[in-house]
């Protein structure tokens, strides 16, 4: 039974380590796929709206085209998508901009946090789980010493040192990776807003240009 317990308590220092690293990796994925898609802030934004409202104020959406497709943020492709899909309508176009930022984007986003989110809410139950079989393998212990031998206090003190350390380890890998989704979801949130902002003043402009071109 003890061997037994050994096994197990040596899978459950390696499942943490497992789950730990990969949760700092779909941490730092998430955090460089924000930051791929999203320009640094309202300032740049704007510096590519005032580029891109040139040729669209001309009419001239294959010289648009070709900045948009310059550049791979989440505003510039959404700007692509509607010039090269100008003949379905401004309603069209718009709706089907809403549709594909949720899918492409937002969605992409949302699934890889639901990944952060599992990683969190596990850690500190593997941590129990090992918290748990520390104590059965030092109240085994005690109850082996029942015919009057005292139990060994170096085996007590591993296990109980094994149950603490697992539920700290869990606790440990749980709070850096809420602390970082926060500030993850901070940043989608600024995106969302920047986007929007950007769209709104993008669409003015398309909606002008397209009145020109029919």
């Amino acid at each position: 039974m003890e061997q037994v317990l050994t096994i197990i308590s040596n899978l459950t220092y390696v499942a943490l380590g497992l789950i730990a690293l990969w949760g700092a990796f779909c941490v730092i994925l998430v955090w460089n796929r924000v930051a791929k898609v999203r320009f640094k802030n309202e300032d740049a934004q704007n510096e590519f709206l005032d580029e891109l409202d040139e040729p669209l104020e001309k009419g001239d959406f294959d010289a648009a085209g070709e900045i948009c497709d310059a550049n791979p943020k989440a505003m510039p492709q959404l700007c692509l998508l509607a010039i090269e899909n100008r003949k379905l309508g401004f309603a069209k176009v718009k709706g089907l901009l809403v549709e594909r930022f949720q899918r492409d984007i937002l969605t992409d986003l949302e699934f890889r946090i639901n990944w952060v989110n599992t990683v969190i809410k596990a850690a500190p139950m593997i941590g129990l789980f090992g918290t748990v079989l520390g104590m059965m393998a030092a109240f085994a212990k005690l109850a082996g010493a029942g015919n009057g031998a005292a139990p060994d206090p170096t085996a007590l003190a591993n296990d109980i040192s094994f149950a603490l350390i697992t539920t700290a380890l869990g606790l440990t890998i749980a709070i850096p990776l809420i602390i970082s989704l926060a500030a993850i979801n901070i940043r989608i949130r600024k995106m969302e807003d920047l986007v929007s902002s950007g769209m709104t003043r993008f669409m003015e402009t398309f909606k002008d240009a397209l009145k020109k071109e029919n």
